[in-house]
């Protein structure tokens, strides 16, 4: 159960630098932001589940 929490951390952590580094990035690109705004909104979610997944089950180990 830990190992499966330590993973769910490290998935967090990895998309979090990638959210940092490539939401900016597709801001500052001309026209990039409408074709990737669907791949932006579906991190952002993901990256929400993860927080709210992790969350649960670290109540349980602690």
């Amino acid at each position: 159960m830990i190992l499966f929490v330590q993973l769910l951390v490290l998935a967090l952590v990895m998309l979090s630098i990638i959210l940092v580094v490539g939401i900016p990035v597709t801001l500052a690109s001309p026209d990039q932001w409408e074709k990737s705004k669907n791949l932006v909104y579906a991190s952002i979610g993901i990256w929400i589940g993860l927080i709210i997944v992790t969350s649960i089950l670290n109540s349980f180990i602690a």
